[in-house]
């Protein structure tokens, strides 16, 4: 396993626009019509990688947690598929469908997406408030295979509780560790 860290885009990065196929429903959506009334998470996710699968059940009951309350939630592949086949688009429908994303999981087939969020591993996690600006990126928690920590998404949790108080940035954010994002 790999252990690339998050390149941290500056806070307050605007989210760059995109519109990407989403494996789930077979159609092309994109960033303005996904974002949520008070916020909008970003995973940048890939089927194979041990870190996000150490995570995908925690992603979906974060995102089952705050969907109600206008946090939309989006993940995107961007891997190669042609070295790293496991990660396609019909693979990434199956893996939505068994870990039950409640969220739309798209492929970002030429990695132009990845590369306007500066994004270096899965799981990499981006939060934007209602404007599309940055407030939150980095880990999910402090659980990593192997580690035997618990996975409980304490980190993006708070970012987003602090979102909806309207408390301002959290001041300790931490880096995520994961495979790296395979380039072409």
């Amino acid at each position: 396993m790999a252990n690339t860290p998050s390149n941290m885009l500056p806070l307050g990065s605007k989210a760059a626009n995109f519109e990407l196929f989403d494996t789930v429903s077979d159609e092309k959506l994109s960033l303005t019509k996904l974002k949520g009334k008070k916020g909008t998470v970003i995973f940048f996710i890939c089927n194979h990688c041990p870190f996000v699968i150490h995570v995908n059940k925690e992603m979906v009951n974060i995102a089952n947690r705050y969907l109600s309350e206008e946090i939309s939630f989006i993940g995107i592949s961007s891997n190669d598929v042609a070295n790293y086949p496991q990660d396609g688009p019909d693979l990434m429908k199956e893996n939505a469908k068994n870990n039950s994303y409640p969220f739309p999981y798209l492929y970002d087939q030429t990695q132009e997406v990845a590369r306007a969020y500066d994004a270096a591993c899965t799981p990499d996690s981006y939060l934007f408030d209602e404007n599309l600006n940055l407030v939150y990126r980095g880990q999910i928690d402090d659980s990593r295979p192997g580690n035997e920590l618990p996975v409980n998404g304490s980190d993006l949790r708070s970012a987003i509780d602090h979102l909806l108080d309207q408390k301002g940035i959290l001041e300790n954010q931490k880096p995520s560790i994961g495979c790296n994002i395979k380039w072409k």
